[in-house]
């Protein structure tokens, strides 16, 4: 209730109530006495005036009280309740809806503009890549070459090199982008002692020295989707990998440079009927050939099971005339993973191979195992360990075609290596690699000093220091 009704009730309720007190008092009077009017007559103006006097005190009374109100008012701002409504006095005091003023019109917030990323402008292809440096100290002090024994990616000694510098890009095929989404490539280029190495296999690889990849594929629609890959691409077989990061430890294993190929060139399919198997079948030219050296086609098959997330084991066999097209090589690769926990993970590889140089030579067979544990200390550090054994009894890979003192090479032999790399994440796309390897063989292929005759020991030390920053536009 507003002060001034709260004026008006008062002001009203003190003038009617003596007003009615009187005019009731007066006809009482009156209908009791009505023969003794006239006497009274004087004594009730007398009275009379005397009840106005004392209401005219109230009233003053009642107006300087209402006059300190309003004093008092105007002094404190007032507050409307917010849940107060007005009270309708009128139509006319109601302005209409057209007399009214408009209200303003509020803009309507602008919607924030979509970051502009590289993923964005790309879209379904995916840029990544690598930069791949180390250090390495051979306790040997080889001097001619300087380079360590048994090693290709990270040979060079007391020094810091360049290992790899990997630039792809990629789009993968998509059945739900229909048929134009179907299909998708493969590019990547290299540059280093890595790519040097890999294509130095490849009586051709002078027509593209750079190439690790390239391959177009195909989503062909045939029961969940047979992806077809044509072009060159690295081998299926084997537990590593040619991109150190992605391997337990920085240096490969001799298994990985001397018992499968690096890489091929032809077309293959894959195909995986459920999410716990997956398949593959290939047709190439051979071992690390992009132009073959005969009509001859080396066959592939591969199957991929991992029955739970602990258990995992891969399958290859490759099979085809390479130096002899009398004469196939053939090759068996095994992968079994075992990973119990987020701290363990385990792994071995086994490789057995056979092969002839031809129709005077022996059939010469290569094998060994490697076995891989690796503790994981938290998210962003690692320790792993790898011990390896591989015999090369005709000489045929390893110690035939050696160039270690002087080029003579041994008929047979073996060599073993164990290897421990600590591994710290600095970030998500840095890594930091402190590795400690032990090689030994059964006769002396290491060179020490400037390798002069004589000059070659059963034994090679090394420590290492690598680093690999990645980056992708996928942001992974």
């Amino acid at each position: 209730m507003s002060c001034k009704t709260r004026y008006k009730s008062r002001l009203t309720a003190a003038l009617c109530g003596p007003l009615l007190a009187l005019a009731f008092v007066s006809l009482c009077s009156a209908q009791a006495h009505p023969a003794a009017d006239a006497v009274s007559t004087n004594k009730t103006s007398t009275a009379v005036q005397g009840q106005l006097q004392t209401l005219q005190d109230e009233v003053n009374a009642l107006q300087g009280e209402i006059a300190a109100l309003k004093q008092q008012e105007s002094a404190t701002p007032s507050v409307k309740p917010a849940a107060f409504v007005e009270p309708v006095l009128s139509e006319t005091a109601i302005p209409s809806a057209s007399s009214a003023p408009a209200a303003p019109e509020t803009a309507p917030s602008p919607e924030a503009a979509p970051k502009v990323t590289l993923a964005s402008l790309l879209g379904p292809t995916s840029l990544n890549g690598l930069v791949d440096a180390y250090y390495s100290y051979d306790f040997n002090h080889p001097t001619n070459p300087m380079q360590t024994g048994l090693r290709f990616f990270d040979a060079n000694e007391n020094q810091f090199a360049l290992s790899l510098v990997e630039l792809g890009v990629s789009k993968s095929p998509d059945a739900t982008s229909g048929i134009a989404g179907r299909t998708g490539y493969t590019v990547s280029l290299g540059f280093g002692q890595t790519i040097s190495a890999v294509n130095g296999t490849d009586g051709t690889a002078s027509s593209a020295p750079y190439l690790k990849e390239a391959y177009f594929s195909y989503l062909a629609p045939i029961g969940k989707g047979l992806k077809i890959d044509v072009g060159k691409f690295v081998t299926t077989a084997g537990e590593e990998v040619i991109e150190s990061n992605a391997n337990w430890n920085y240096s490969r294993s001799i298994l990985f440079y001397y018992a499968i190929p690096f890489y091929h060139f032809g077309v293959r399919a894959s195909y995986s009927p459920n999410s716990k198997v997956s398949l593959q079948a290939s047709i190439t030219n051979g071992w690390n050939d992009v132009v073959a050296f005969n009509n001859a086609k080396t066959y592939g098959g591969s199957i991929s099971i991992t029955p739970n997330s602990k258990w995992g084991f891969t399958e290859t066999y490759y099979a085809g005339p390479v130096n002899n097209i009398n004469y196939w090589r053939q090759l068996s690769d095994t992968i079994i993973s075992y990973t119990p926990d987020a701290k363990w993970a385990f792994a071995i590889n086994g490789d057995y191979g056979r092969d002839s140089e031809g129709p005077s030579s022996p059939v010469a067979q290569w094998w060994g195992p490697a076995g891989y544990v690796k503790y994981n200390f938290g998210a962003n550090d690692n320790l792993a360990v790898r011990y390896e054994y591989y015999g090369d009894p005709q000489g045929l890979t390893l110690f035939g075609n050696t160039t270690f003192n002087g080029g003579a090479g041994f008929p047979s032999g073996h060599a073993q290596e164990v290897t421990t790399t600590y591994t710290h994440m600095i970030a998500n796309s840095l890594v930091t690699r402190f590795e400690y390897r032990y090689d030994f063989a059964s006769n002396p292929i290491f060179q020490r000093g400037d390798g002069s005759l004589g000059n070659f020991v059963k034994t090679q030390n090394t420590v290492l220091v690598g680093m690999v920053y990645t980056f992708s536009s996928q942001g992974k």
